[in-house]
């Protein structure tokens, strides 16, 4: 969005105040402690069915913890090139035309940045990045909406939800088979996020939310359009994955497919587009799965990715970066292609052939770690971890002694002690030397499970 220069040339500290300080059509000091405003009161709606809820995602408190929100997500500028970190000087001349813009239901969006990425499993997955004022608004629009609608979310939906995690929802389907529901229904969704229909969207928005102008919004941020390789295109489905309101969305779509498992009576979890069903057969589990496909299809207008949905054991399938074991007793464990991505970042990370420092090392590993640990430290089978710490510090063993001697100095101090003469010996022709060498008792010697602590590299269990 670009204004006008007789809008540039208004008075800063004018501007400022007016970002920082209550408007006239925005709710009493006490909204900031929780309370509705006063138009919302005289209704007994919720907030979200109030013909005033622009004035609501517009007031002063709710813009500044969306402020914040978008500044410590951080993240990549969007078409306009404006970084997280120019937004609030760029607000504290602009927001008054911006508020008035959004206020006036004149706002519009502009198109999304499209990046890749890799997904885990192989394949690209496409994120849409708005520009950061956009990303401010999304955020707004989120905490006003959230408080609304999420209440009224299934109990069996986890993903993107205040209070509820990942984890909670592997607990969820850990139960549903410990207590005999042996089979899974593991359901993919080809390309969820670009498939969403716009019209169905809307539609249940509307059934909630009478305010004109917050519809027109979001729809213009649905229809913002896409730019790429320089060229803009336009959308006519789907929600671009990027933005703080995606997943709010999302939720609003697959709610209809929570109800209708409900109705159903099926256990089910669900986080985001990754959906389970535990059933006690296989016949009944793909009975499940041509019902729920010809719903998904027929009445969301949403497609089953066949060869990657299946009927099978826990134990076969992944959910989450989880599996499980079988029977009453069931326990999570990490599944096996979640242990290769592991794999594959440790060994970037410790590639003999860069050029860095141990130190510098273990930084970059000490942030990975911590959050794998955090995340996969959630099994149940630890003798996985104590596995993967021993082969981790071998690593780091055998690293450490081929940079020893590129450098020479550090193998001289060890061929003093006697150790290095033995390790000279052993590796002395030998392609595998390095990794041989890494559990050595020499090696381990010299550099002990402490001397990695000493570095800050967390371990996954407390013994390796």
């Amino acid at each position: 969005m670009r204004l006008n220069d007789d809008e540039r040339q208004k008075n800063p500290l004018q501007q400022a105040l007016a970002f920082l300080d209550t408007g006239r059509s925005e709710a009493p000091e006490g909204s900031r402690r929780g309370t509705e405003s006063s138009v919302a009161k005289h209704k007994s709606e919720s907030p979200a069915s109030s013909e005033q809820l622009m004035e609501e995602i517009c007031e002063r408190e709710n813009c500044k913890q969306a402020l914040a929100r978008v500044k410590s997500n951080k993240g990549s500028p969007g078409i306009d090139g404006m970084t997280v970190e120019k937004l609030p000087d760029y607000l504290k001349q602009h927001w008054p035309k911006i508020r008035e813009q959004l206020l006036s239901g004149t706002y519009k969006p502009q198109p999304v940045k499209r990046v890749e990425i890799p997904k885990p499993d192989g394949g690209m997955r496409k994120l849409g990045i708005p520009t950061v004022l956009d990303r401010l608004i999304q955020q707004m629009v989120l905490q006003v909406l959230q408080r609304s609608w999420d209440p009224t979310f299934s109990e069996h939906s986890y993903g993107f939800r205040p209070g509820r995690s990942a984890h909670q929802a592997v607990a969820q389907a850990q139960q549903y088979i410990s207590e005999g529901f042996g089979w899974v229904v593991d359901l993919d969704l080809e390309r969820f996020f670009d498939r969403v229909n716009h019209d169905r969207l809307m539609a249940r928005m509307a059934q909630r939310i009478s305010d004109k102008r917050v519809l027109k919004l979001i729809r213009r941020f649905l229809q913002a359009g896409v730019m790429e390789n320089g060229l803009v295109s336009p959308v006519d489905e789907g929600t671009p994955q990027g933005g703080p309101l995606s997943p709010l969305l999302s939720n609003i779509v697959l709610d209809e497919l929570d109800r209708e498992l409900e109705r159903r009576g099926h256990r089910h979890t669900r986080y985001a587009d990754d959906c389970n069903i535990y059933v006690r057969s296989q016949r009944a589990g793909e009975r499940v799965m041509e019902g729920i496909t010809r719903y998904l299809t027929t009445k969301l207008k949403l497609k089953v990715n066949q060869a990657k949905s299946a009927v099978a054991r826990p134990r076969d399938r992944k959910f989450l970066g989880f599996s499980f074991t079988s029977g009453k007793e069931s326990r999570r464990r990490i599944a096996p292609k979640a242990i290769l991505r592991f794999k594959e970042r440790i060994r970037e990370l410790t590639c003999r052939t860069r050029g860095i420092s141990m130190e510098q090392r273990a930084q970059e590993l000490s942030a990975y770690l911590r959050g794998w640990r955090g995340y996969f430290g959630f099994c149940q089978t630890p003798s996985v971890l104590e596995d993967l710490d021993q082969w981790l510090r071998r690593r780091l063993r055998s690293v450490t002694w081929k940079q020893w001697k590129r450098g020479r100095k550090r193998f001289a101090e060890l061929r003093t002690r006697g150790i290095g003469r033995d390790l000279a010996a052993k590796t002395a022709g030998s392609p595998h030397g390095p990794w041989r060498l890494g559990r050595s008792p020499a090696l381990n010697y010299a550099l002990p499970n402490s001397y990695f602590d000493s570095l800050g590299i967390p371990r996954l269990t407390g013994v390796c």
